[in-house]
């Protein structure tokens, strides 16, 4: 048999022993017992309606569950809201056990209560959070349908009930390429990036966004996804380079009238040329006249076409591209330029780095204008053998390009000009915008282009374009990928 003191001990000490709050009511909903517990949340009941003591009130409540208990027999658990012995608002959760006779009679219940004020306070301070902070919330399932959003989400991108979050953000039919929260649920791990979505009106919205992966074990079950719109930030930058694009325009307007200028001097040394050999019936010196007036009209065609684009805002043509192919192309356009005047090309191209967000026609451009000017800087070299080097290669999540060449190399006056102004090293050969035209299109990638040189040397121009600042593709584009 069990221990008299253990016995003992059960049925009077553990009463008040035990943490939480438990109050025994007849079928009056009288208090007919109570431990200390109780009495230090609710105060002193002995005798009086737990309704009185509970909540306050002169009457029992409505939807009154000991009543249902006493009714039915069965055990319940079910969420309270009272006020404790100061008045202040109480949560608590209470277990109703009903204590029978042997007919089955309920005489009295057990009301076993525990203090959840602190826990709900802290959830709304959670729910307070999650609502008002100013930045998308959102948790995904496994399936990637939204379970729960905050309402400043709501308020941007409408309802969110189970739709999956592609819908929600971009109105597309599948998921997204790179998805964030697709490789946080991969690895258990933090994933960020940037994206567009269309808000419910269907305008377009940038917005930067990490997924964190809410694990229970190794295996993640949901992931939050936290973002921040940056459209503003996105059009701020887009700004500044257009004001950088005018600004450099202003700056090199002056220096357009000399361009013209030599041009037309050309044009016209050309046309004396090509009359004189027709008045004098010298074959040769027609040609030589003529060629001087192709090489100016060439020269006419190109400072327009560069022109043209250095001055109006182009918006990049973005897509998913190698950047090893560029090199490639560029490669072959100039290979029997360089071999005609006795230059090495080398390659040095990474063909694993992954494809990226650019406009293959911009790039191409720039890579062709580096071309061109490094072939340029040999043949004003006086080595007997040049060599200019091609690279393609990533770095630190950046992709880089770098074109150097063994040539003649710039001096400290030609290094500060070559962004500036319409300057060209070229002679009567050069426009002087190719170099203007090929940072513009750089900073429009979100890159950065540096040049080192050292005279008789040769130079080295490195073009740098860091993932996370490229262009991205717009839902249409994604849509044909």
């Amino acid at each position: 048999m069990p221990d008299t003191t253990l016995q003992s001990w059960l049925h009077t000490q553990l009463f008040e022993q035990v943490s939480c709050k438990i109050a025994i009511i007849d079928r009056n909903l009288k208090i007919v017992e109570h431990n200390r517990s109780f009495q230090e949340l609710f105060g002193q009941g002995l005798g009086r309606p737990c309704y009185e003591i509970y909540k306050k009130k002169k009457q029992p409540c409505d939807q009154c569950t000991a009543a249902l208990t006493f009714a039915d027999s069965k055990i319940r658990i079910n969420e309270e809201v009272g006020l404790d012995r100061n008045g202040r608002t109480a949560h608590y959760l209470v277990h109703m056990v009903p204590i029978t006779k042997e007919n089955g009679e309920v005489t009295y219940i057990v009301e076993m209560s525990t203090d959840i004020t602190e826990i709900k306070r802290l959830q709304q301070e959670y729910q307070t959070l999650f609502d008002k902070v100013p930045c998308y919330i959102a948790v995904l399932n496994r399936d990637f349908k939204v379970v729960r959003a905050n309402s400043f989400m709501q308020k941007t991108f409408g309802s969110t009930t189970s739709q999956y979050c592609w819908e929600l953000f971009k109105h597309r039919d599948e998921k997204c390429e790179n998805c964030p929260a697709d490789l946080a649920f991969a690895d258990n791990d933090t994933h960020t990036g940037e994206q567009i979505g269309l808000n419910k009106e269907g305008k377009e919205i940038r917005y930067a966004v990490t997924a964190y992966p809410l694990t229970g074990g190794n295996f993640v079950n949901h992931v939050i996804e936290m973002a921040v719109d940056v459209t503003k930030v996105y059009q701020l930058e887009q700004e500044k380079i257009e004001a950088e694009r005018l600004a450099a325009v202003g700056q090199t307007v002056a220096g357009l009238a000399h361009g013209i200028k030599n041009i037309l001097t050309g044009l016209e040394g050309g046309v004396y040329i090509f009359k004189s050999g027709l008045d004098r019936n010298d074959r040769d010196r027609i040609d030589q006249g003529w060629d001087v007036l192709h090489r100016n009209i060439d020269k006419i065609s190109m400072l327009a076409k560069n022109l043209l684009n250095f001055s109006k805002g182009i918006v990049p043509k973005v897509k998913m591209i190698r950047p090893a192919d560029m090199v490639h192309e560029v490669i072959e356009l100039y290979k029997e330029t360089a071999r005609k005047y006795n230059i090495e090309l080398v390659t040095e191209c990474d063909e694993s780095i992954a494809p990226a967000p650019m406009d293959p026609e911009g790039i191409h451009t720039c890579l062709a204008n580096l071309m061109s000017n490094a072939i340029d800087a040999c043949q004003l070299s006086d080595k007997p053998v040049c060599e200019v080097r091609v690279r393609c290669k990533e770095e630190d999540e950046c992709i880089v390009f770098e074109v150097e060449d063994k040539g003649c190399g710039m001096d400290y006056e030609v290094k500060q000009k070559v962004f500036t102004n319409f300057f060209t090293t070229k002679g009567g050969g050069g426009t002087g915008i190719g170099l203007l035209l090929t940072r513009k299109m750089v900073q429009e990638h979100g890159g950065r282009i540096t040049m080192e040189s050292v005279p008789g040397q040769g130079s080295l121009f490195r073009m740098v374009f860091p993932r996370k600042r490229l262009p991205l593709l717009s839902a249409e584009t994604e849509k044909e990928e």
